[in-house]
Parts: structure tokens; C-alpha cells; sequence
């Protein structure tokens, strides 16, 4: 075999395998911009956490309601409210009550200076950016008619 012909020999495979590199480079390039353009993926790490919380209502004077974790996973008290008070606060903020972190056991006591008459009362979780919340729990207070 000459090495000269080697060389200059165009008879090999290298233009198909540019043509198929080329398309999948293509095909990557396509699929990445494409997820940014629609957003994809955005929510992937903002997940609602899955926890069961019990209502305790003082249908006295008081007019007070305790929200206790009961089961599932620990949430920063930061990313929770309570909503659904005629007190004309639209959500009370847990970290008023709690400090850190409220996990299985932790109670807070949030005031409604009203009377309760049915309210629906939401512990409601936001994601750390804001973009999404979700309610991990509600419960209908007692008609005190």
C-alpha cells in the first residue's frame, strides 16, 4: 500500500458520519433551546411536600384554632400560611408561631377574633420561589348557630 494514496484517497466514510453528527447535534440543540423556550423542567425541585395536619376549634370567646402536623414530611415554616380568618387578614404566616421547622407534632394557635360560622380554614404551602403553591390540607370550622 502507498501512503501517498492513503492520503488522498475521498473513497472513505467520514462524510456520513459528518452528516449523522451534524443531525444529532441538531436534534440536541433543538431539544434544549425547546425546553427553555417552554419552560420545561422549571418546576422540577418545586414539589409539594405531603403532610396531614388536624384542626382544633375554640368556638368560645377565644376564638382561636390549633393546626397540628400530624404525619408526613418536615416543611420550613417560611413556605406555610394558614388562610380563611374573617379577622380581615387574608394568611397568617406559621412563622409567626413556629420558628424553623414544622414537622410531626408541632402545633401553632392562630386567632380569628370572629366568629367562626363555617369558614374554611387552608394550611397552604408556596415554593421558595413563589411560583406555585398547593393546600396540603383544609378544614370546614363549626357552625356556631
Amino acid at each position: 500500500m502507498k501512503l501517498k494514496q492513503l492520503f488522498t484517497d475521498d473513497s472513505a466514510v467520514s462524510p456520513v458520519i459528518g452528516v449523522i453528527l451534524m443531525v444529532a447535534v441538531t436534534v440536541i440543540l433543538a431539544a434544549v433551546i425547546g425546553s427553555f423556550v417552554l419552560n420545561l423542567g422549571q418546576g422540577v425541585q418545586q414539589t409539594a411536600p405531603q403532610a396531614s395536619f388536624g384542626f382544633d376549634y375554640d368556638t368560645t370567646d377565644n376564638g382561636n384554632v390549633t393546626i397540628t402536623h400530624e404525619t408526613g414530611d418536615s416543611i420550613d415554616a417560611a413556605r406555610l400560611n394558614a388562610t380563611g380568618f374573617q379577622n380581615g387578614s387574608a394568611s397568617v404566616a406559621w412563622t409567626d408561631h413556629v420558628s424553623s421547622t414544622v414537622s410531626a407534632g408541632t402545633s401553632a394557635t392562630f386567632n380569628n377574633t370572629a366568629d367562626w360560622n363555617g369558614e374554611t380554614i387552608r394550611v397552604v404551602w408556596q415554593s421558595t420561589n413563589g411560583e406555585t403553591s398547593a393546600t396540603l390540607s383544609q378544614s370546614t370550622a363549626p357552625d356556631e348557630s
